[in-house]
C-alpha cells in the first residue's frame, strides 16, 4: 500500500490560498457556466429560426396578395408548425443525450459496487495522467472516493455531473418559446402597417433583429461581431427577397 506523502500547507499558504478564492469569488468554477451559455445559444438560434422562417412565409404571401386573412393564416400557421417541429426535435435530442447519460451513471454505480478496489486504482491513474506524482495521485483519488465515489469518477473520466442531468422537456420548451417570440416579430410587423408598406416595414423589423441575434450569437461563440452580423444580415436579405419573389411570380402567374 503506499503511504500518505501529502505536505499539510503551511498557514502562510492556506491564507494565500484564501485570499486567492475571495479575490476571484466573482469568477465561477464550475460547468455550470458553459450550461447556461449552451442555453444561451440555443435560445438565440431557436428565435433566429422563428424569425427567418416565418418571415419568409409571411412575405412570400404578401407578394402574392395585399388580404390579411391568408398572410395571418400562413403566418400563424407558421408560427406554430415551427415551434412544435422545433420542440419536437430539441426533445427527441436531449432524450437520446439524457438515455446515454442514464447508462453511463448505471454503468459506474455497477462498477464501483462490483470492483471499487479497480475503480481506485483506474482514479489514480487518471490523476497520474494528469500531471500528480503516483503519491499523490493516490492520495487525491482516495479522498475524492471517501466523499463521493460516483461524482469522482463522473466528472474524471466522462466530465460528467450527475446532479446537472439533460431535461428534454426544459429543453423542449425553451426550444418553441424562443422560436415563438421570434416569429412573433414579422407576424406583427407585417400586419400593422397599410399594405403599401408592409414588405418593407417587416424587412427593416426582421433585419434589424437578425443583426441583434447575429450580435448575440458572436458575443456568446466568443467570434467576430461584424462577421456575425454580416452573415445573419445577407441569408435574412437574400430569404427575403427569394421568397418575396416567389410569391410575386406565382401571384402575377394565378391571379
Amino acid at each position: 500500500m503506499l503511504e500518505d506523502t501529502s505536505i499539510q500547507p503551511s498557514p502562510t499558504q492556506v491564507a494565500a490560498a484564501a485570499q486567492g478564492a475571495a479575490t476571484h469569488s466573482g469568477e465561477p468554477h464550475t460547468d455550470k457556466l458553459g450550461s447556461r451559455l449552451n442555453w444561451l445559444r440555443a435560445g438565440v438560434l431557436g428565435a433566429n429560426d422563428g424569425i427567418v422562417s416565418v418571415a419568409g412565409l409571411v412575405v412570400g404571401v404578401a407578394g402574392a396578395t395585399i388580404a390579411r386573412a391568408p398572410i395571418l393564416t400562413a403566418g400563424l400557421a407558421g408560427l406554430v408548425a415551427g415551434a412544435v417541429s422545433m420542440a419536437l426535435g430539441e426533445y427527441v435530442s436531449v432524450s437520446s443525450q439524457r438515455d446515454t447519460e442514464l447508462a453511463q451513471l448505471a454503468t459506474e454505480e455497477r462498477e464501483l459496487r462490483e470492483d471499487p478496489d479497480a475503480e481506485l486504482a483506474e482514479l489514480t491513474a487518471i490523476y497520474q495522467a494528469k500531471g500528480l506524482t503516483p503519491a499523490t495521485a493516490h492520495t487525491v483519488a482516495r479522498e475524492l472516493t471517501a466523499h463521493n465515489a460516483l461524482a469522482a469518477h463522473l466528472a474524471a473520466e466522462l466530465n460528467f455531473d450527475p446532479d446537472q442531468l439533460t431535461r428534454p422537456g426544459q429543453a423542449a420548451a425553451a426550444s418553441a418559446l424562443s422560436f415563438t417570440l421570434g416569429a412573433l416579430l414579422p407576424l406583427v410587423a407585417i400586419l400593422l402597417p397599410p399594405p403599401s408598406w408592409r414588405v418593407p416595414v417587416t424587412a427593416i423589423g426582421v433585419l434589424a433583429a437578425l443583426a441583434l441575434t447575429g450580435a448575440l450569437s458572436a458575443r456568446i461563440g466568443g467570434g467576430s461581431t461584424r462577421r456575425g452580423v454580416l452573415r445573419v444580415l445577407i441569408g435574412g436579405a437574400l430569404g427575403l427577397a427569394i421568397t418575396y419573389g416567389i410569391g410575386y411570380l406565382l401571384g402575377t402567374t394565378l391571379s
